[in-house]
């Protein structure tokens, strides 16, 4: 079985659409920025992927992640020619931090907080008549995690169409927590280098959506194929190899590909030191018998790690990938790690060519893994 993405749209640090995101990744462009939303003299680092979309500059907003998962979804909506009006339409929500900064505002005295913002049932309800909000919370792989929960709704018969989205903002306690961590703080993601140091958080939200392949009379921007799950807890923050081996191989085993049928792979890609060598040594080890075997490349140093939402965002870019013929690489990767060699890994310019089927990865801390197989809408 496959499900129709029939509308997307994204918003982060380096646009406010698909098209125009991934138009910038290919460019080369980064959205780091020195950070706006708080003071960051306390801290060793200080800037972050953020959207510059504040009304002045270093006064912070509340509801910002609200404000930017309303937009996506009703464009999202609007993209596949559906009303956005859309009672009992199941929406999914993939969201790390929810609305955590409105909190610290609230608790800083800078602006209002209702019981009814830390949940977006209420802003949803609000734009679109819709009270069917499930928010899912899975680290790195919320959204993912919310896809593949959309796809058995849809396997099950209990919706024939899902929104499936992910936001959020950047959180001081968060930014925080990674700076005592993180020593020497990350200047940028190196994905799979040897430099790599760290992660660098981003903000953002996306919408895709789902619907039951042929359902849909409009334009279809590609099919998932299959949504693999898992949770090793092999370690409380380093990622298991042989975990994401289990869940790519069961993404797999659930889209009916082997693996030289992947054309492209996007990973997690965060440019952690443990992230990045484990997700490395299960994709060697996954695609050690595919000839040529696929492209792989990530998109975190454009705009940072979105949390809840990066799983998705790779998804959608992957699929503008395919459309396009154009793969971004890899950006500041210039000296790559032992376990990339055997791996075609594109750094710098991007890849152009055919291509038709995508494997798209979120690793979170825990041993949370979730691995996406998309293709190319039928031209």
């Amino acid at each position: 079985m496959t499900w129709d993405i029939v509308g997307m749209s994204a918003v982060c640090s380096l646009g406010d659409s698909v098209t125009g995101i991934h138009e910038a990744l290919c460019s080369g462009r980064s959205g780091l920025a020195p950070v706006s939303a708080f003071d960051t003299s306390r801290y060793r680092a200080g800037s972050a992927y953020e959207v510059p979309d504040r009304a002045r500059p270093g006064v912070d907003e509340p509801l910002r992640a609200t404000r930017w998962l309303v937009r996506v979804i009703r464009e999202a909506l609007s993209d596949a020619g559906l009303p956005a009006a859309v009672p009992g339409l199941p929406v999914l929500v993939g969201t790390t931090h929810r609305e955590m900064r409105t909190a610290e505002l609230w608790w800083q005295h800078r602006a209002p907080l209702a019981p009814a913002d830390l949940h977006f049932t209420s802003a949803l309800r609000a734009a679109f008549g819709t009270s069917s909000v499930h928010t899912i919370s899975s680290a790195c792989a919320s959204s993912l995690y919310a896809l593949g929960m959309a796809t058995d709704l849809i396997a099950l018969g209990d919706a024939d169409t899902v929104v499936v989205a992910g936001t959020d903002s950047i959180t001081e306690s968060s930014f925080g927590g990674f700076d005592r961590i993180q020593f020497p703080p990350p200047s940028g993601i190196r994905m799979f280098d040897r430099s790599r140091c760290g992660m660098i958080m981003g903000e953002g939200a996306v919408a895709v959506v789902l619907r039951r392949t042929g359902a849909h009379p409009g334009r279809v921007h590609g099919q998932v194929r299959g949504v693999s799950m898992n949770c090793d807890a092999s370690h409380p923050t380093a990622p298991d190899p042989a975990g994401i081996v289990r869940a790519i191989e069961d993404a797999h085993h659930r889209a009916g590909v082997a693996p030289d049928e992947i054309d492209f792979v996007v990973a997690h890609g965060s440019g952690t030191p443990q992230s990045d060598l484990a997700e490395a040594v299960a994709l060697r080890q996954v695609f050690k018998a595919a000839d040529p075997g696929p492209l792989v490349t990530g998109i975190k140093a454009g705009m940072g790690h979105i949390s809840g939402g990066a799983g998705l965002l790779n998804l959608v870019i992957a699929l503008e990938a395919i459309r396009s013929g154009t793969l971004p690489g890899i950006s500041d990767l210039t000296d790559p790690i032992e376990e990339t060699k055997e791996l075609r890994v594109i750094s710098g310019a991007p890849a152009t060519g055919s291509f038709g089927t995508a494997q798209v990865h979120a690793i979170g801390m825990g041993g949370i893994n979730a691995v996406a197989i998309v293709e190319g809408a039928a031209q």
